[in-house]
């Protein structure tokens, strides 16, 4: 591992991605967005993604100069058109109209289609919640996911998240995927030679493995068993039956440059606690987290990434794998 100053990271990605017909703008966005990941201890969705994306927007299957098309037709909902660009940018742009849509009217959705990953939903629930609203956020992907009893891969790992905002500490933030392992997690592990836990997948035949490789070839499984499966199918009518988006089933791969845009889609649920229970929202909610935390041995869900984050920021740098830093210069 090499410590890389943060400074110097977020000009590397930047340059890495600008010299692979991405907009200067396009790239900040991004690369903040893979800063922070990597910040809150998520490599999965952090740099190593840059030789993906810059591979991506090179062959012109992610338009790296692509402009969000922000459309309101209703008071309370938004629309957004990524127009087959970074997630990060169409959310970063739709994040102020939503949260003064929400704030006007008490709630409001954002839907956003012909977009591409999402990175860690996470952080734009976080954002929102940073504002002192309560976000909800769902986001499909390509295809991986087998639903319970299947055998092909019919959801992506579907995240979902929520970020609630709190008086005296940072947000409550959580971010969970439908699969047993995450799909980024599982590329990691066959990058470093190691097995996947049991459970997690089954090979092209419907059979259990714990080779990542096989797996790739086969499907993850939902966490819970059928419980997973219908929270990953929600996540699907959430994401992309609502917004608009392509089905997991229709979407290219985010690893590869063949086929077309995947044109996958996001949407969020923000509400404005002034209108409910207003300044008594953060006491009710300090009230439950206390009660929950004076149990010895437990922890609120997004507190290890917090800890991390501010442990990096004080140290002003992130570390990455020496091969990946390798790869990332080489793209320069």
């Amino acid at each position: 591992m090499s410590s890389i100053s943060l400074n110097d990271a977020r000009d590397l990605g930047q340059r890495i991605l600008t010299r692979h017909k991405v907009s200067h703008e396009n790239a900040v966005v991004t690369i903040e967005a893979l800063i922070r990941a990597e910040m809150q201890g998520i490599p999965s969705h952090g740099f190593s993604r840059i030789p993906y994306y810059a591979a991506q927007a090179l062959a012109g299957k992610i338009d790296g100069f692509a402009e969000p098309k922000i459309l309101r037709p209703r008071p309370g909902t938004i629309l957004t058109d990524a127009h087959c660009g970074f997630a990060f940018r169409a959310i970063a742009d739709s994040l102020p109209v939503a949260a003064q849509a929400a704030k006007e009217n008490g709630v409001a959705l954002l839907a956003i289609n012909n977009s591409h990953h999402a990175g860690v939903l996470g952080l734009a629930v976080e954002d929102f919640a940073k504002q002192g609203l309560l976000a909800m956020a769902f986001a499909n992907s390509p295809a991986a996911l087998a639903p319970y009893g299947g055998r092909k891969g019919t959801f992506g790992t579907n995240p979902m998240a929520m970020g609630c905002p709190r008086k005296n500490s940072p947000p409550l933030v959580i971010d969970i995927s439908m699969g047993l392992m995450a799909r980024g997690k599982i590329l990691q592990a066959a990058e470093k030679g190691e097995l996947i836990p049991e459970g997690a997948a089954v090979d092209a035949e419907g059979k259990p493995t714990r080779d990542p490789a096989k797996a790739f070839a086969g499907a993850l499984l939902p966490f819970g068993g059928p419980k997973g499966y219908a929270l990953a199918l929600m996540v699907e009518i959430m994401a992309a039956v609502l917004p608009g988006a392509a089905l997991a089933v229709e979407a290219s791969s985010l690893f590869t440059t063949e086929g077309p845009s995947p044109r996958i889609g996001q949407s969020f649920l923000i509400m404005d606690p002034a209108a409910t229970a207003g300044e008594h929202f953060t006491e009710r909610l300090d009230t439950l987290l206390h009660f929950i935390t004076d149990q010895e041995g437990v922890r609120l869900p997004g507190d290890r990434r917090t800890a991390l984050e501010a442990t990096v920021q004080a140290k002003g740098a992130i570390d990455l794998p020496d091969p990946l830093l390798a790869q990332l210069h080489s793209l320069c």
